[in-house]
């Protein structure tokens, strides 16, 4: 089969975390949401005008919900915009104008629609829900390709704000999945590091990059992400960082090395308990034998 029947299909999930993005507008005003949504809608651009068969979805992920940028419900894949496209004179691609179009109005609506009141652990984004979408979008598409079509299918996560332990499980579900289906998992991280999408680049086979300079995002995006995992093998790539496969304990969602494990459900444990909170098994302890004390002779 030829390169030109087959549908390579990119699920970019950009972390929208309102506290983080503010936080980041006051230490960084060069580098906003904006800026960042730019640099993304430009590498997209990239990779739907390489091929016609390159498909393109874009989904913000933030602390209370993750939403379609595109395509979505508006958007009609049968007939690629022309409706659109027609009333745009600017001599731009038709299927690109539209795109970007689609997703400043839907960036627009998603962070209006962000409750101002963030507080307790609510600011946390919601990361893996994001992926499951990703993958549930993936899956449906592949099963509406034509009959003798195949598709290959990437995720490229722009990460921002820090990991939630919290999500350790959810997010390990996710990744195994991504792993079944043979859908690779790359993660571009913008502030510190993320030991979840670490983990998830390593058994996907994808690539995790912390970008050292966050306005030149573009084109670390357009050097690392771009090419398929084909042409990765050509380049000249950064090194692999070192994998932090630390895992999260199920009492309190805390990072360890070492801990107890359940011998029937598996969940890790940072403190010893005699029962296991998940499937209620009742561990059998050896106590320490008493010592019976001896009797005293009469006299």
């Amino acid at each position: 089969m030829s390169s030109d029947d087959e549908i390579n299909l990119l699920v970019i999930v950009v972390d929208v975390n309102p506290v983080f993005w503010g936080q980041q507008a006051q230490r960084d005003p060069e580098f906003t949401l904006s800026k960042c949504l730019d640099a993304i809608m430009v590498f997209g651009n990239s990779h739907m005008a390489m091929s016609r068969t390159h498909k393109l979805a874009v989904i913000a992920s933030h602390c209370q919900d993750s939403h379609f940028l595109y395509p979505n419900k508006s958007w009609k894949s049968g007939d690629n915009g022309e409706d659109e496209a027609s009333s745009c004179g600017d001599g731009k691609y038709e299927l690109l104008s539209v795109a970007n179009k689609h997703m400043v109005e839907e960036i627009k609506n998603v962070m209006s629609k962000i409750t101002a009141e963030v507080s307790g652990n609510s600011n946390d984004t919601l990361l893996a829900g994001s992926l499951a979408k990703a993958l549930c979008y993936i899956n449906r598409v592949s099963k509406e390709v034509e009959v003798g079509q195949e598709t290959k299918s990437r995720i490229l996560v722009i990460k921002a704000a820090e990991d939630c332990a919290r999500q350790y499980m959810n997010f390990m579900n996710v990744i195994f999945a991504a792993q079944k289906q043979n859908t690779l998992i790359d993660a571009c991280v913008l502030d510190s590091d993320s030991g979840l999408l670490q983990q998830a680049c390593d058994i996907t086979g994808g690539l995790y990059l912390k970008i050292p300079q966050k306005v030149a995002l573009a084109q670390y995006l357009l050097w690392v992400f771009l090419p398929d995992s084909e042409q990765r093998s050509k380049l000249m790539l950064p090194q692999p960082t070192h994998v932090d496969y630390r895992a999260a304990c199920f009492c309190h969602r805390n990072l360890i090395e070492i801990g107890y494990v359940c011998s029937v459900c598996l969940s890790i444990f940072c403190n010893f308990s005699p029962i296991c909170t998940t499937c209620e098994t009742a561990f059998k302890i050896q106590l320490p034998q008493m010592v019976k004390p001896k009797k005293k002779k009469l006299k």
